[in-house]
């Protein structure tokens, strides 16, 4: 899309340039349509976990919309203070901010089968651990060598790994319906898959716009099919929207506000992965757009703004905020810098969030279609942490530090009844996976003498080693 039409060369690599508002409103639009549904999922897998009823007849359903508004809300915010800046806080980039998967694993266990009472710890936990994060932006560039490709992509495949149940669940027809004759039935497994052949098709043969929305599109696809299908109707789409308002406020603290220590620590040491993701796509961002380092008062600007948003939002009952990496790759592909055209998407976002009958419409998509989209966007966060191990060089002090952090966060995610006597604090810390397996990976990785680096492979795996090259053994 970035041709002579909307600037020359230097003008698309500088991020205060601004393209002809023709140009630059669609433009706005797409970044907000590349992340819209990857957005609002977290906010409807919380309600989900919370154990709030996704019917428009619920008595919950207020509470579902609110969450799924603070999302698209704060979404806008925080990408604001990115491109706009407040002091020093924000990096004027073309940053998008938007509400973070990888706090779910912490999140989950904290609000499950709690209703509305879980949620006051909750956002305790994001405004203290927004606090925390927006602090990592004085030390940030000091603490990465903590974090090398083999402890963040060990986080980021965990918290994949995690959420991968979460898409299964949803296909075959929600938590709520585990167990009935209803649930994994044909019907609602075929509207998921619906989806998921959409987006593909749409990813790999369509060009544009319609790659970017793939996974939005796939959902629009399987909405339409599961209308067809008699899994929605038009009553219940109206008693959706006639039940939301046409325009409403954020109200601070809702829920109210509780000091969890399982929260707040909680929180407080995913801030650490979530700075450093955003981390790499400011210098995405920098390289792919304008073909330079990103500097180091963009980088704690960047920080500053990543957790002074969560922080905003958990007041007013939003999630955890951080910067978007499929946005960065919208960049490499336009070729525009100018973040006022991403100053254009925030407002767009802000907007949604102030009309709750856009949440009302989000909410009438049936679980099993939700859950085909989830599937396509849980299992792209486990490949982009395996793409982020395969920098990794696998030596054996390497494979030991990985294998020992994976079998104990797995493993304790898979089978919480382990530590079925710790006190509760712990007990949700370690039932996560994914906090016990960073911290392991961060401790061993510094503790661990550098010399098992230059020793053989083949004691710890069985002679089946590959090459630097990525032959096979033998070869």
């Amino acid at each position: 899309m970035a041709d002579g039409s909307i600037g020359s060369p230097a003008q698309l690599r500088d991020p205060n340039f601004t393209p002809p508002l023709a140009r630059a409103v669609p433009l706005g639009i797409q970044h907000v349509l590349a992340m819209f549904v990857s957005n609002v999922t977290p906010a409807i897998i919380v309600a989900g976990a919370a154990g709030f009823g996704f019917g428009s007849n619920s008595p919950d359903f207020p509470e579902l919309l609110y969450l799924i508004q603070m999302s698209m809300l704060f979404a806008g915010v925080a990408t604001l203070l990115q491109t706009v800046t407040l002091g020093p806080v924000g990096a004027a980039l073309p940053i998008v901010q938007g509400t973070s998967f990888a706090f779910l694993p912490i999140m989950i266990p904290l609000v499950a089968g709690k209703g509305v009472d879980g949620l006051a710890a909750l956002f305790g936990g994001v405004l203290i651990g927004g606090i925390f994060h927006g602090m990592l932006g004085l030390v940030i560039g000091k603490i990465r060598f903590a974090l090398p490709p083999l402890v963040t992509g060990l986080v980021v495949t965990m918290i994949g790994l995690a959420l991968v149940k979460v898409g299964i669940q949803y296909a075959a027809g929600g938590v709520p319906a585990i167990g009935t004759p209803e649930y994994g039935s044909l019907l609602n497994w075929s509207a998921a898959l619906v989806v998921i052949f959409a987006t593909l098709a749409l990813k790999f043969f369509a060009r544009g716009m319609l790659s970017v929305s793939a996974v939005l599109l796939g959902l629009i696809v399987g909405y339409i099919y599961a209308l067809l299908m008699g899994m929605i109707t038009f009553d219940a789409i109206g008693n959706s929207w006639s039940r939301a308002a046409g325009f409403a406020l954020p109200v601070p603290f809702k829920y109210g506000f509780e000091f969890s220590f399982a929260a707040i620590l909680g929180f407080c040491l995913m801030a650490f992965v979530s700075a450093v993701e955003t981390v790499g796509d400011v210098s995405g961002i920098t390289r792919g757009g304008a073909g330079r380092e990103a500097t180091d008062k963009e980088i704690a600007g960047a920080t500053y703004a990543d957790g002074l948003g969560s922080a905003v939002a958990g007041i007013f009952g939003g999630l955890p905020n951080t910067s978007f990496s499929q946005n960065v790759g919208l960049i490499a592909m336009t070729g525009v810098m100018s973040r006022h055209v991403v100053t254009i998407g925030a407002l767009f976002l802000i907007l949604c969030g102030l009309v709750p009958k856009v949440g009302a419409i989000i909410r009438t998509i049936p679980i099993e279609v939700l859950g085909g989209g989830v599937i396509v966007m849980f299992g792209m966060v486990v490949a982009a942490g395996i793409s982020m191990l395969s920098d990794v060089d696998w030596n054996r002090r390497n494979m030991v530090i990985f294998a020992i952090a994976l079998s104990v966060g797995l493993g304790l995610q898979l089978e919480p009844g382990a530590v079925q006597y710790l006190p509760g604090t712990l007990k949700v810390l370690m039932t996560s996976g994914l906090l016990p397996a960073a911290l392991i990976a961060i401790v061993l990785n510094l503790i661990l003498p550098a010399e098992l680096a230059d020793e053989a492979t083949e004691e710890v795996s069985g002679g089946m080693a590959g090459h630097g090259d990525g032959s096979l053994p033998g070869e």
